[in-house]
């Protein structure tokens, strides 16, 4: 299972930070055989306990520049201070909960507690309703850690609180927590998977999962020279050790009901800050006026902190909807035949536009999807409910799915190769070929008028080519509409990164090369719903709750792209990379529409950002990947913060 490891230093002539550097990295590459899933290290300094960890392998997290950050920042505290250091650490075998989810990750932050954990604790549900606080993930670890943290408090004994912890739990457990308010580590375990080394001067100790980890360490003649003769012990089931973090003194006592009364170890008198340095979005700078995070592109701040798409925006002005009665009137059947064709996603804003062409308009549409592999079921189920109330055809043109699910595949492979953010668009472009099936279409049915219900300045995202470098411009609320310097430049920039990552020059090439030709550069001759009519999220998603019982997502509140099958996906590469999601662009212009304020928008994206797993993991295997493989690889890419 899962290896838990340690070393504290006191400073010494013979013990300085290089050498504790040493040995923490060592623990780190030896524990990995324990565990290549999630990694994370807690280093407790005397004035902090500071916390770093990431999905992926011991491998990954040693090449991350923020490791290296904040050992060189807690090394040089402990150069300077003279106070012992202690660094502590967690490679995760994936049990209890996905290591995609930081939540499930260790070390455990939990109301004042670090905590490490190798085993498995088998009624962590139970023993979850018996704490204040629920926990936060999925993680067993964070239950025991919770609730020694609460006996801890409750008694303001260590030893105490540990014995009840470890006779309420079923199942395996050996730890390592330090706390905010004791200068002390306790490590416990009631399997005997824990060991400790130590030197004869008192300067040293550490403690591994196994004993082989800390044996390579002996071996180490380096080692030796610099600290001396160790003393390496096991420690036995139902057994503890708190070490003092000044001294290095060790206090064994026994975890059993019937152990004799030990000396109580008792919090002190002043309280120590955690800091969580894990990569976190929630700590970005943000607009003063909307929420647009300092990593969106091209943004900037005045010196009022208002972002520049603040200061630049121009309220939306749709054309009304006696403008748009005049101009489909001259499209409308006397008859009552089909006079329109609506592109029907099954969306809130399609589904919405359906309602609104037949029943305000009073015309007859005909309904058209375009299925290229990635159209839920819930998707499907909300186009029946509303065609089926309103009586409208709904005419379905299918891709060879398998064959563009197999294409998404191949670009899914190439982008995990190489994680490039304004690469994420490739995934989203088999659909782009719904332009042509609606064009064919009207050909096959002699209906003029087609309606689009997208192009609404609400949803408008820059972004996608912003991360390509690639400044958006004034294009009309149409993809055609933007400039010929644009287009260039987004070719150019796909040009670039199809050199370098040869993996996405594959069978999709020809599909890709049409979506691009049919998205920006065939004339649009469309009409848009809501360049006409005001886009009111409450006033469509009311409506078609109301009156056709349209069936929300219950992975997430956001009722934006759920009958999508890519979007819980690129979501999480764009919050996870870049700090950020769609649906946070579309709550900053709600904001500067005066639709919604802004603290609505902080909680509302608090809440949109969170991880949608169960579509996450239905993404994957309808397309073909290991959901996990790649969640560990977007957790590890280079993030923009």
């Amino acid at each position: 299972m899962c290896g838990i490891f340690g070393v504290i230093c006191a400073g010494s002539d013979r013990v300085d930070n290089d050498l504790a550097r040493s040995l923490a990295i060592s623990l780190l590459r030896y524990s990995e055989t324990r565990g290549r899933e999630a990694v994370g290290i807690a280093i407790h300094d005397g004035d902090r306990i500071a916390v770093l960890k990431q999905a992926g392998s011991v491998t990954d997290f040693l090449a991350s520049p923020r490791l290296h950050a904040l050992l060189d920042e807690s090394l040089g505290r402990f150069a300077t201070s003279g106070r012992p250091i202690a660094i502590t650490g967690h490679s995760r075998l994936a049990t209890n909960g996905a290591q995609s989810n930081g939540d499930n990750n260790q070390p455990v932050i939990t109301g004042g507690a670090v905590a490490l954990h190798n085993g498995i604790v088998v009624n962590d549900r139970v023993l979850a309703h018996e704490l204040d606080q629920p926990p936060r993930g999925e993680l067993d670890s964070e239950v025991l850690a919770s609730l020694l943290r609460q006996r801890l408090a409750e008694h303001g004994d260590l030893i105490r609180a540990t014995r009840e912890t470890f006779a309420a739990i079923e199942g395996s457990a050996s730890i390592a927590m330090m706390f905010d308010n004791l200068d002390s580590l306790l490590l416990a375990t009631n399997t005997g998977s824990l060991f400790e080394l130590r030197n004869a001067s008192g300067t040293v100790l550490a403690f591994a999962s196994e004993r082989f980890i800390l044996q390579r360490l002996v071996e180490s003649k380096s080692l030796v020279d610099r600290i001396g003769e160790c003393t390496l012990e096991q420690v036995k089931a139902g057994q503890a050790l708190v070490i003092d973090l000044h001294t290095l003194a060790r206090t064994p006592f026994a975890l059993g009901a019937g152990a004799p009364p030990a000396d109580p170890i008792t919090p002190n008198g002043h309280t120590l800050e955690i800091v969580d340095r894990s990569a976190n979005a929630a700590s970005l700078k943000r607009c003063v006026r909307c929420i647009l995070p300092e990593t969106y592109p091209y943004v900037d701040y005045d010196e009022h902190g208002i972002c520049r798409y603040c200061r630049t925006w121009k309220r939306i002005t749709p054309k009304g909807e006696e403008a748009l009665f005049r101009e489909v009137e001259k499209y409308r059947s006397k008859d009552g035949s089909p006079d329109v064709i609506l592109a029907f996603s099954g969306g809130r804003d399609s589904s919405y536009g359906l309602h609104y062409v037949k029943t305000v308009l009073g015309m007859n549409p005909v309904a058209f999807t375009y299925d290229w592999g990635m159209v839920t079921d819930l998707a499907r189920r909300n186009q029946a409910r509303v065609c089926g109330k309103l009586g409208i055809e709904h005419i379905v043109r299918s891709a060879d799915i398998p064959t563009k699910r197999r294409y998404v595949r191949k670009n899914v492979e190439a982008w995990l190769k190489k994680p490039e953010l304004g690469m994420v668009t490739l995934l989203m472009a088999g659909d782009k070929e719904f332009y042509a099936h609606a064009r064919q279409l009207r050909k096959e049915t002699g209906i003029k008028l087609v309606i689009f219900c997208t192009g609404n300045m609400i949803e408008d995202a820059p972004y996608k080519t912003g991360l390509m470098g690639v400044p958006q411009d004034d294009h009309g609320n149409t993809l055609t509409g933007m400039s010929l310097r644009n287009k260039l430049g987004m070719l150019r920039y796909f040009a670039k990164n199809y050199a370098t990552n040869p993996g996405y020059i594959n069978e999709s090439l020809v599909d890709t090369a049409n979506a691009f030709y049919q998205t920006f550069m065939v004339k649009d001759d469309f009409l848009y719903l809501f360049h006409y009519l005001p886009w009111r999220e409450d006033t469509i998603v009311g409506t078609i709750r109301r009156e056709y019982d349209w069936e929300v997502a219950t992975d997430t509140t956001t009722t934006w792209r759920i009958g999508d099958g890519t979007a819980a996906f690129y979501n999480y590469i764009y919050q996870t990379m870049a700090g950020f999601t769609e649906d946070e662009v579309m709550l900053s212009n709600m904001v500067r529409e005066g639709h919604i304020d802004r603290d609505e928008a902080l909680r509302r994206a608090s809440e949109y950002s969170k991880p949608r797993w169960p579509s996450i993991r239905e993404y994957a295997q309808l397309v073909g990947f290991s959901a996990e493989e790649a969640l560990q690889i977007i957790n590890a890419a280079p993030k923009l913060y």
